[in-house]
């Protein structure tokens, strides 16, 4: 609970004069406790953290439970030595205290200690070196318990830090922070990384001559050596990542409860420690990060105030893997990465132990910088992902899906990115872009700078904003491609792509057109597809209905690769004539009446609209029937199929609905849309299906018969 008053009675105190029991020492001392990691033996509130004296803001403050022997302390990240620490008091000062310094959070030594506390500023010398400073308040002044605006450490860093291969450190104060390893200044050039681990001695050699210096994993297991052990041997370094469920953000599976799931939480403890201790004195290590995008990713878990008290206790969960990995390893920060900035509020509360902050951005990037001031942060922190825009952030097409950013786009995506990156000096310290691996799919080819290992612009992009090499061979540059049809192409039909492209080195370049169906079934597959021509070029659609996406790969037989898409929805042929089951009844040997987006009736396979469907119990046989009210002749049968097919079924007639004749058959349909041409006569007509094509039922968009 807030005490009345003690904000404008601290204020007097201030007013008044401050407490000075000493004069300051040399200039040379810095400040070392600022965004450090702050723990105590109690908090009045939820609004008083330990954090909040080490934030630099006179505003905030920590406070205690009312009771005697209440202690924070502070993790300075390395070993330091100390020659002043301010205590700047609230009201409620210990008038009894002590100061301690301990090298391991476990063993404590005297530093100072005093009874005659006066509250207000205390400016105290100190002669001492550890990694951990602690303050006990012995006796309250007040009947309150003990409170700081600021728990202020000055002193020499690094002082005592191990000097063996790979330490890293975060090292400087507010706003004017870098990233050291062994003592050398350290910007992180890097990528995510895709390849198997197993690979890295064949690919981090051409990575290092590109300028990068990092790479950066999402987990970290017994599988993780090899890739440490190329990048040692390259001079390079690793992120290694802890998996958190729900990682990955938006559409992430793998909820976990964070408030009550103890067991899940102890074992991802206990595989941090395991193979923290496995790696730490690995000099391929540069640091570590627990989670990825698991604040964001919540939402797909739980809502309203459940959510709130599910990412509270996520980040809490956090603090407990950061603090693990420091108690095993003092030489290596610890840092967590989420999808969005808003995830810093809550590691910046409830997860103080960590050394830095992260976020992965794409095409938000340079708005992190002022997410940053506007926050208020007083930790550094490094971009874990960025790249160019992505599905979720670029306008919707002609057909309704994303919009996905040209090769040149994407090239002038990343050199953005670094130079807003790079711009913010003194806090960003680097990056690791997204993406760098074997991948050759839908996510591959928005985002991937070698996917199938064929360098696109964007690796050269790169390469020129890590290392300033801009020689060498290059990419063919498309500069525009186009489809002669968008919207309306027959399954099965055809359409024309003309494509736009150079090279900046004249070399000869081949084709190649590739169907992905990522909006029709979630498949990020890439299927080669035929064409024919030299430019304009003809492909045939495929036979399903929906929006596909085309891509083009322009080669240039020097490992390099210009690709680009578009998409393009597919319709069911127009078949001339008159559809004369539209609107009549229909009846079917089943209907689905159950499940998302039911019921699946009969009749919505004669409504004339392609978005509605009839479905089917799970077995075989199953038919549809439409009665047309009298004896009828037709001469085709358009079968618009939901991705639950037939593969083998009969069209049949019937004067009667009693007695039935065949009229087609087959065994090997793939589904789509079957356009049959068909002659028959009856008043009833329908489709016996015999075996499915899928493991679901049969489902039927329409079920059309026309005659001239």
């Amino acid at each position: 609970m807030r005490r009345p008053f003690t904000g404008l009675l601290a204020l007097l105190t201030l007013l008044a004069g401050s407490v000075v029991l000493t004069a300051p020492p040399a200039q040379a001392a810095e400040l070392l406790s600022l965004g450090k990691p702050a723990s105590a033996s109690s908090s009045e509130g939820a609004g008083t953290p330990a954090a909040a004296a080490v934030d630099g803001n006179t505003g905030t403050r920590w406070a205690s439970s009312w009771a005697d022997s209440q202690w924070i302390q502070i993790d300075l990240g390395s070993a330091a030595t100390l020659s002043q620490v301010v205590l700047r008091w609230e009201t409620a000062y210990a008038a009894a205290y002590r100061i301690e310094v301990s090298s391991d959070g476990q063993s404590w030594a005297p530093a100072y200690n005093t009874t005659t506390g006066r509250g207000g500023t205390e400016v105290l010398p100190v002669t001492a070196n550890g990694r951990y400073v602690r303050l006990t308040g012995l006796t309250r002044a007040t009947g309150y318990g003990i409170s700081l605006w600021e728990f202020e450490v000055h002193g020499s860093p690094g002082q005592g830090q191990p000097s063996g291969p790979g330490v890293t450190r975060v090292t400087g104060s507010q706003g004017n922070w870098q990233l050291q390893v062994d003592g050398t200044p350290f910007q992180i050039k890097g990528l995510t990384w895709g390849p198997a681990n197993t690979d890295a001695g064949q690919h981090l050699p051409g990575l290092k001559a590109a300028g990068v210096n990092t790479v950066r994993t999402w987990g970290t297991d017994g599988g993780t050596r090899p890739l440490l052990d190329a990048a040692a041997a390259n001079g390079m370094k690793v992120i290694n990542g802890f998996w958190l469920q729900p990682g990955g953000g938006p559409g992430s599976g793998g909820c976990v409860n964070y408030v009550t799931d103890t067991t899940y939480k102890t074992n991802m403890l206990a595989e941090i420690r395991r193979w923290t201790t496995e790696y730490k004195n690995h000099p391929g290590v540069l640091m570590w990060s627990v989670g990825n995008e698991s604040v964001l990713g919540l939402q797909n878990c739980y809502s309203g105030t459940e959510l709130e008290n599910q990412r509270i206790a996520y980040a809490r969960f956090v603090n407990e893997g950061a603090r693990a990995i420091h108690e095993t390893d003092p030489n290596h920060p610890v840092t967590s990465t989420d999808a969005w900035t808003g995830a810093w509020p809550y590691f910046r509360q409830y997860s103080p132990d960590l050394d830095l902050l992260a976020v992965n951005s794409y095409g938000n990037i340079c708005q992190v910088r002022q997410d940053w001031i506007t926050g208020g942060y007083t930790k550094p922190y490094i971009v874990t992902e960025a790249g160019p825009a992505g599905e979720w952030e670029v306008p919707n097409d002609v057909n309704g899906v994303p919009t996905e950013p040209t090769d040149v786009q994407k090239r002038d995506g990343y050199t953005q990115a670094w130079s807003c990156i790079t711009a913010h000096a003194g806090v960003a310290l680097g990056a690791t872009l997204f993406h760098y691996g074997n991948e050759d799919d839908f996510g591959a080819v928005w985002f991937n700078i070698v996917p199938a290992g064929l360098k696109r612009l964007s690796y050269y992009a790169i390469r020129r904003a890590y290392s300033g090499q801009q020689d060498g061979n290059l990419p063919p540059v498309i500069t525009g491609m186009n489809l002669s049809k968008m919207t309306d192409v027959p399954a099965g039909g055809t359409f024309t792509v003309s494509v736009n492209v150079s090279d900046p080195d004249g070399d000869p370049l081949s084709y190649e057109f590739r169907y992905g169906g990522k909006y029709i079934d979630g498949s990020g597959a890439l299927p080669v597809t035929s064409h024919t021509g030299t430019g304009p070029f003809t492909l045939t659609a495929p036979e399903r209905l929906g929006v596909w996406k085309v891509y083009v790969y322009v080669r240039d037989g020097r490992g390099n690769v210009g690709i680009e898409t578009k998409s393009f929805r597919v319709v069911p042929p127009t078949v001339p004539g008159t559809n004369v089951a539209r609107g009549r009844p229909a009846t079917a040997s089943s209907e689905q009446l159950v499940g998302p987006g039911a019921p699946y009736v009969a009749r919505l396979a004669t409504d004339g609209d392609n978005a509605t469907r009839w479905a089917s119990d799970w077995s075989d046989p199953q038919w549809l029937q439409v009665d047309l009210g009298q004896v009828t002749s037709f001469n085709r049968v358009q079968l618009v199929w939901d991705p639950a097919f037939g593969k083998a079924y009969e069209i049949q007639v019937s004067d009667n609905g009693t007695t039935w004749r065949s009229v087609y058959s087959t065994t090997t349909a793939n589904g789509g849309v079957d356009d049959l041409a068909v002659t028959g006569s009856g008043r009833y007509v329908r489709i016996h299906a015999t075996q499915r094509g899928t493991a679901w039922g049969y489902s039927l968009f329409e079920f059309g018969i026309y005659q001239p």
